[in-house]
């Protein structure tokens, strides 16, 4: 991912913060096929060494983790993965900043957040291990909910049956990389009127880098 280095992000703590609040990754492979990208819910867990089948030993960044309707090839990719999870994004009129009234020289840009993690994906198949996914998948987003749901309230039986239709799969990030474009290469000024005129989404990301 190209990118000046001011705007270059390696920090876990904001990298994993932009995959927890925005889950949805583009996962890119490349087969016979040709390239394909499949768009996946995942959590993101510390490198652990209780990986079903035995320990990831290598996953420094993290593992990803999620699931896949059976029918999806996806869980067939063998070879390196790369999951794009995008953050808050919004449009820079020049007119936020200060030399748009003393010379003129600025132009329109986009600030953005991205995080880009590679590794190998692995197959999990494990009823037990998908279930627990599962009930973490639902915690985490019915969370927020006035009337959480929860897999006890599907008929008995019902969501075993589904979990026979889909595979766990799971990435040991062993690279990652992020890109914070938030007005870090302009004044303290115009970082504060650009912050200030942001939705809370971006306004955030931008407090955030500043701040950790």
């Amino acid at each position: 991912m190209y990118g000046p280095s001011c705007f270059d992000e390696i920090r876990p703590a904001l990298l994993h913060g932009l995959i927890d609040e925005h889950p949805l990754g583009a996962v890119i492979t490349h087969g016979d096929a040709g390239l394909d990208a499949n768009h996946i819910p995942f959590l993101i867990d510390a490198a652990d060494a209780d990986a079903v089948a035995g320990a990831v030993a290598d996953a420094p960044f993290g593992i990803l983790r999620a699931h896949v309707a059976r029918a999806n090839p996806l869980w067939r990719h063998e070879g390196e993965t790369l999951v794009v999870f995008q953050g808050p994004s919004a449009y820079i009129t020049p007119a936020l900043y200060e030399d748009k009234k003393i010379s003129g020289k600025v132009v329109p840009t986009y600030n953005y957040a991205v995080v880009h993690a590679h590794g190998p994906l692995r197959a999990i198949e494990d009823p037990a291990w998908i279930l627990a996914l599962l009930a973490r998948l639902t915690a985490r987003h019915e969370g927020t909910q006035g009337t959480p749901w929860t897999m006890d309230d599907a008929p008995p039986g019902f969501i075993e049956r589904l979990v026979e239709m889909i595979v766990g799969i799971e990435i040991p990030v062993t690279r990652m990389h992020g890109k914070w474009k938030v007005s870090q290469n302009r004044s303290q000024n115009d970082h504060r009127t650009v912050m200030a005129a942001m939705d809370a989404p971006m306004a955030q990301a931008m407090r955030r880098r500043a701040q950790i």
